[in-house]
């Protein structure tokens, strides 16, 4: 017996110097026992003392040490207890849509010094913020919001340098705005924030003139229904990166700032229920606006405001109880977007004329209890108008616009896809994918949709799509998700109910709900521009699978286990040591590997000489395998000659796309080799850049950063449900620009891409387009000539004739290409669709002595629709320059860059700043939503062509 005892401890102290490694810091040990005994419904695998090592629920470790706890919606309840400050090294907490969650935040959380997320979202947390919160100096999202607490903004806040969401909305927060004064800290500190949601609160005195100013990148200003008195600051005009502006339901007065219409950024503009006085502001020049609400300010108004019909992007004007006075413009009605113009409680009068030309998507007429006398009245369908107490309908009138309509909420649901919904046990629901599951459900607040149309469907199919196009790139275990019943609640925001259903079983784990939970909390989702910033409120999901923890073995297996452990110890000493010598050598070589990713490159093949690489990453393939979850299928989001590509998600959160070679392509070599030696040496705004790259285990790999809108093809044709509008189309077209130039001067020795076209150019979350793919790229190198001698090599369509016939490649077969590109945007035709060229197609219907050069049977509707005078006419000018047969008649690109920026000035855009606008579904956009990456879209084609394939002469 004491032999077997003796061998049993020194297995044990083999194992701890062997294993210690896997063991959990004791530290945060200690922390999370102490939270777990405060807490109550924790995880049932919450059980021994080695969280790391047993992969506690919830529980995210980096070698012995927790650094994440993320546990939304899984009822849990108690106190957070001034141990947590027990965890050092914590760099998440989210503990959101748990409302059991209660009593204050301990100052104790000011020691996590590490912590970049603190996450409390939909708790029942109440009593102040602790000014302790200002030493977290690594903090980047701080969103307190849907709690209890009272008491006044922190201070020390504005010590939060790094700090880019701030989210403290729907509260009973009270004082002042803080602002730095002498040694004290204030919000005005934080220029890099982009978000300031202080909404649903019940903060006093006036907005601080010192919290505005040009150092300011705010994005969204939220300060809507507090208790906000004196004027609005003429500071705010400062903050030109605005985009959504919130002041209503306060009691602000005064006029409002002359300089408002600087903030030519600005798409929702909330300003009702004030007292503020003085004339209408001169929204002029504000083109990106698309939805303002005056409402309920006594101004002081002697006509109708000129600007009202010049904002090309209007879609919904709400003056309602403004003494707006005049007659309304007809202009006003064929704005391209307009959907809703709601003046009730005004003094409009005169004849109302919306004329023939109204927009198609204008869907209300809100005139009540004005002064309109006659209606120039249209036949056939037209926008619901309503013109009760009005005296047109004060003899009694019977028409339409005489009754007042009753008020109906949009019951719209997802709809089934393309299958027949079966019966569901009563306590299951069924999915759009006609699968019954017990679905994470709560509700989605939007703070400022742009839209006021609840009815239509494809704005919220479009919505459908991003969520599930998130859960998706985060390999969660979602089948589908379902959106329903928009209304808006009492401070204006949109309220959806939101369904998650599972994938594979019909419940979630506590794993799931919490990474679902935390997507959501944590602003990973961005949804479709239109809906504006949002939150989400979870609720509780009770349908976790009953889960054991580990068995409890009774003393006498003890006992025998321990005997079969002695007379078994020499052979495990010998193989544990075994292990140590393997483990050790593996590390070895990787680290070989590591410092020299081309070790086993061969340049006898034709992928030619050793890489030559400035700064690029090198991951290994078990990296890249991980993130792409074995390169899944679900990951999997584009094909071509090259590879496949895939969606990954690395360890920091970074969503990446990753370009896998088939196994044993020359061709590919070659590709990759040029990809990774001319990507990790250009770097520009405009050039998608290159993350890393993998050369192991026989495996290519390049790692590009992630496009979320995909390809400028697919945008063109609808397929990503992206709207793009005239003035979207110029900043893509002058970005794009940019970044051939950029190789084309910039770049030392020059390069040519040499595959220019509508596929290689992406577009990222805001539309920024990028140019991509660099696998048939050229140097030009000290050359003479001004050219390079080669193989022909490009893209059907888009190929210079002149380096077609000659092989001699020079930088103006790029701008042929680019030509083709720009003839794309303004017709949204392919190079070459059912045996037509555009080029030919274009030259063959200009006249240019005719209105728009006679170009309206070629242009797309959505240029036709709301283009700027005289910009389409030198658009298509400067296009057929760069598509000259000859390349000495086409412009370098450095003149195409000017000549983009001269017309963006005559349309009224600013050329040196970036789109502030972000995607936005088309009506019509199909309900198969592809993904941004199509098959072309980082893949060369390559190959010799016949004069048949390219431009008929």
């Amino acid at each position: 017996m004491m032999c077997w005892r003796i061998h049993l401890c020194l297995l044990v102290a083999l194992v701890q110097v062997f294993g210690i490694a896997a063991w959990t810091y004791t530290d945060d040990f200690v922390a999370l026992k102490s939270l777990k005994d405060e807490w109550e419904n924790v995880p049932p695998n919450w059980d021994g003392d080695d969280p790391c090592g047993h992969n506690w629920d919830g529980i995210s470790c980096s070698d012995t040490r927790v650094i994440s706890i993320t546990l939304a919606s899984i009822n849990l309840s108690g106190h957070l207890s001034s141990d947590i400050k027990g965890l050092s090294a914590l760099e998440t907490l989210d503990l959101s849509y748990n409302k059991g969650m209660t009593g204050p935040l301990p100052s104790s959380i000011g020691n996590l010094q590490e912590l970049s997320s603190l996450i409390l979202v939909g708790c029942g947390f109440s009593g102040p913020i602790p000014s302790s919160i200002g030493s977290l100096q690594q903090l980047v999202y701080l969103s307190l919001n849907s709690n209890k607490f009272v008491g006044e903004i922190p201070p020390s806040i504005g010590n939060l340098s790094n700090l880019y969401w701030l989210d403290l909305a729907d509260n009973k927060l009270s004082g002042t705005i803080p602002v730095s004064k002498g040694s004290t800290p204030g919000l005005d500190m934080l220029v890099h924030t982009k978000h300031f949601h202080f909404g649903n609160n019940q903060l006093s005195g006036e907005i601080p003139s010192q919290l505005f100013s040009s150092k300011l990148t705010l994005i969204h200003l939220l300060l809507e229904s507090n208790q906000l008195s004196g004027n609005i600051p003429s500071s705010l005009g400062l903050v030109q990166t605005l985009e959504v502006v919130r002041l209503d339901r306060n009691s602000l007065s005064g006029s409002i700032p002359e300089n408002l219409n600087n903030l030519t950024s600005v798409q929702e503009l909330y300003l009702a229920s004030n007292k503020l006085t003085g004339p209408l502001p001169n929204l002029t020049g504000m083109d990106l606006l698309n939805y303002v609400d005056l409402s309920n300010n006594p101004f002081d108004v002697t006509g109708i405001p000129p600007w009202i019909s010049s904002l090309p992007s209007l879609t919904s004007l709400i003056l309602e109880n403004t003494h707006v006075e005049g007659q309304l413009p007809v202009s006003l009605f064929s704005l391209f977007q307009l959907q809703t113009v709601a003046l009730k409680n005004n003094r409009i009068n005169g004849t109302l004329n919306i004329g023939s030309n109204y927009s198609n998507q204008l869907q209300l007429i809100d005139l009540q209890n004005n002064f309109v006398d006659s209606f120039a009245q249209r036949g056939g369908y037209g926008p619901q108008i309503i013109l009760v107490g009005n005296p047109i309908c004060d003899e009694g009138g019977t028409e339409s616009y005489c009754v007042v309509p009753p008020q109906t909420n949009s019951s719209y649901s997802t709809p089934p896809e393309n299958c027949t919904p079966l019966p569901c046990d009563s306590d299951k629901t069924a999915s759009s994918t006609c699968k019954c599951a017990y679905p994470y459900s709560g509700n989605l607040f939007f703070r400022s949709p742009s839209f006021s149309n609840f009815g239509n469907s494809t704005i919220f199919a479009s919505l459908e799509e991003k969520l599930m196009a998130t859960f998706m790139s985060h390999s969660q275990p979602v089948d589908s998700v379902t959106v329903s019943n928009p209304t808006k609640n009492e401070v204006g925001y949109l309220v959806l109910d939101l369904q998650v259903f599972p994938s594979g079983q019909d419940h979630f784990n506590r794993t799931g709900i919490s990474r679902i939970g935390f997507i959501l909390s944590n602003q990973t989702f961005k949804p479709p521009h239109v809906f504006g910033p949002f939150y989400f409120n979870g609720n509780n999901y009770p349908y976790f699978a009953d889960v054991t923890g580990g068995s409890h073995k009774s003393p006498s297996t003890s006992i025998i286990i321990g005997s079969a452990v002695g007379g078994s110890v020499l052979f495990l000493l010998l193989l544990l040591a075994g292990v140590y010598a393997l483990r050790q050598k593996r590390r070895a070589e990787t680290a070989v590997k590591k410092n020299d990713p081309f070790g086993s490159w061969d340049p006898s093949t034709r992928s030619g000489g050793v890489p030559q690489l400035k700064g690029s990453r090198c991951f290994s393939f078990e990296e890249l395998k991980k993130c792409t979850n074995n390169f899944s299928e679900m990951n999997g989001i584009g094909s071509g000659g090259f590879g496949k590509v895939y969606r990954g998600t690395l360890p920091n959160g970074r969503l990446v796309a990753i370009k896998r070679a088939q196994q044993g392509s020359s061709q590919g070599g070659l590709e990759f080799k040029n990809e990774i030696e001319l990507l990790s040496r250009v770097h520009h705004k405009n050039l998608v850049s290159l993350v890393g790259f993998c050369f192991d285990q026989g495996e290519q790999m390049l790692v590009y950063e992630y496009m979320i809108n995909g390809t400028l093809k697919d945008s063109l044709t609808g397929r990503s449900g992206i709207r793009l509008d005239w003035m979207r189309r110029l900043r893509i077209a002058l970005g794009a620009a940019r970044g051939v130039q950029y190789l084309h001067d910039l770049a030392d020795p020059p390069i040519i891409h040499r595959d220019i076209k509508s596929n290689n150019i992406l577009l990222d979350e805001r539309l920024n387009a990028k140019v991509a793919d660099f696998g048939l790229s050229k140097l030009m190198g000290e050359t003479e000539s001004g050219h390079v001698t080669t193989q022909v090599k490009g893209t059907m369509g888009y190929l210079d004739p002149e380096y077609y016939m000659t092989q001699q490649l020079t930088e103006k077969s790029d701008v042929y290409s680019f030509g083709i590109v720009l003839l794309e945007l303004l017709t949204a035709k392919s190079p070459i669709e059912r045996g037509k060229y555009i080029v030919r197609e274009v030259k063959v219907a200009m006249d240019k002595t005719k209105e728009m050069y006679n170009l309206q049977g070629v242009l797309d509707p959505i240029v036709a629709a709301n283009m700027a005078p005289g910009s389409v006419e030198k658009f298509a000018d400067l296009a057929l320059r760069c598509v000259q047969e000859s390349g000495l008649n086409r412009p370098m690109m450095s003149e195409v860059v000017k000549e983009i920026e001269n017309i963006m000035e005559l349309a009224g855009l600013n050329p040196n700043t970036e789109s502030a606008s972000a995607s936005e579904s088309y009506e019509e956009a199909k309900k198969g939503f592809e993904h941004p990456y199509t098959n072309e879209s980082l893949f060369a084609y390559s190959g010799g062509y016949t004069p048949s394939k390219l431009e008929p002469k």
